[in-house]
């Protein structure tokens, strides 16, 4: 099959041996090349030959360069061959709960084990062929990250609607005896994979604990776009601490047993149980941050930190902020630390309730510019709102609902400052205003 070079990055490897754009990469050594995942790992070694197509007429090269120098090669798209897509219909899914009329790009879903490798994405094994398995094993690609849910087959298939849910849990075992680590996720919805069927999950993945690395516990969202679709019941305080409980008792046994906690709660169980998050320790080395696991803490910690070592004699300055109504409460704090330190800066703090998904969706990262603006409209304080980079998409320009952030500075009369996540950073970002 091979791939098509479309450019050639100038000084490199690929250069000096003349390859040119057009040019079809067919092999490193024996092995055939066909994606991005094949031409980065292969091309890695310090050593190799590769056979080249060129207008039909074949070549030999012999490549010498450092040990996991780039090879010097661009293609047309960044995985060469097309993304693939999730087979399930999972009755969580967030994007089955999406309205109509967004960005094409949001509807699409990626289960793509190339993309575990390179970006850290979940994928549910379900569309992994037996070729993919078995090239895991031999690139020892580790570690992968898993969306398991749950370790009964049964129960699998049907929260994922796809007959291979249950079967392809078998790969766990596999690649841990081929020495593959994990990272394992689990979206608990209320009443179905939960209690006692999540005993059994933890039960089970425990048993594999030399080659897992953590596991991540986070709630279903549930927006109010779920016409036609299982019907699911949000998490209530109670019900989180329930569930919240199990995964404690599961975490406490691991430190004792395997001196690690392995079993992460996400945030928002603390949250929705209304107890305090758990201290940085907890956390270890914040394995699941990825999936907002002790992002609480970690920014928490880090601001205060940063506050504390902070220049006083600060300008009067004022500035608005948005968040979630889930963070709210922490921002809040925050901000009233940064005026107990600096007098002179006064920042107000506006949770955004959610109407455009509905009341369940709490999180700062699936606000929208439209809610925004209906919310803060005559009630800002400042000439400067703050927005946390989270809700934007990775170009920062726009939300979810395709408001721009230079729509929202229009409709509101202000400078909008795009605030990092970070702690330290965030601290930073509303000094200098």
């Amino acid at each position: 099959m091979g791939i098509q070079v479309q450019s050639v990055e100038a000084g490199t490897p690929a250069a000096k041996l003349g390859i040119q754009p057009g040019d079809v990469l067919l092999t490193v050594g024996r092995n055939p090349l066909n994606d991005m995942l094949d031409y980065e790992f292969y091309t890695s070694s310090p050593r190799f030959e590769m056979t080249v197509c060129r207008e039909g007429q074949t070549r030999t090269l012999q490549v010498r360069k450092d040990q996991y120098e780039p090879f010097g090669c661009d293609f047309k798209t960044y995985l060469i061959d097309k993304q693939h897509s999730c087979a399930n219909h999972c009755m969580f899914c967030f994007i089955d709960q999406l309205p109509q009329g967004m960005r094409p790009a949001l509807y699409f879903k990626d289960d793509d084990e190339r993309l575990s490798f390179l970006f850290g994405n979940y994928i549910t094994l379900t569309n992994l062929s037996p070729h993919e398995v078995e090239r895991i094993g031999h690139m020892h690609i580790s570690p992968i990250n898993i969306s398991v849910h749950t370790t009964n087959p049964e129960l699998r298939v049907r929260m994922m609607a796809n007959k291979r849910a249950g079967e392809t849990l078998a790969y766990l075992k596999q690649f841990a005896e081929a020495g593959i680590e994990m990272n394992c996720q689990l979206v608990l919805c209320r009443g179905i994979n939960d209690g006692e069927e999540l005993r059994r999950t933890l039960d089970d993945l425990c048993q594999l604990h030399e080659s897992i690395l953590s596991i991540a516990a986070v709630p279903s969202g549930v927006t109010r776009y779920r016409k036609g679709l299982y019907p699911l019941t949000p998490y209530d305080r109670e019900t989180a601490a329930q569930t919240l409980n199990i995964l404690e008792e599961y975490g406490r046994r691991c430190v004792k047993e395997y001196g690690t906690r392995l079993i992460y709660p996400g945030d928002e169980w603390y949250l929705a149980a209304e107890r305090p998050v758990p201290e940085g320790d907890f956390y270890e080395e914040y394995a699941q941050l990825e999936n907002g696991v002790g992002m609480w803490r970690l920014y928490r910690d880090e601001f205060l930190g940063a506050l504390a070592h902070s220049r006083t004699g600060r300008r009067i300055r004022r500035m608005d902020v948005v968040t979630g109504t889930l963070a709210a409460p922490l921002i809040q704090e925050m901000m009233e630390a940064l005026h107990g330190r600096h007098p002179s800066v006064k920042v107000t703090v506006h949770p955004i309730r959610n109407n455009f998904f509905g009341g369940n969706i709490s999180v700062a990262g699936l606000v929208t510019g439209t809610d925004i603006i209906d919310q803060c409209k005559g009630k800002l304080t400042s000439d400067v709102l703050g927005v946390p980079e989270v809700m934007l998409r990775d170009e920062q320009d726009r939300f979810l609902d395709d408001v721009t952030v230079e729509q929202l500075a229009e409709a509101l009369g202000v400078r909008v400052k795009i605030l990092p996540v970070a702690g330290a950073e965030n601290l930073r970002a509303i000094l200098e205003g």
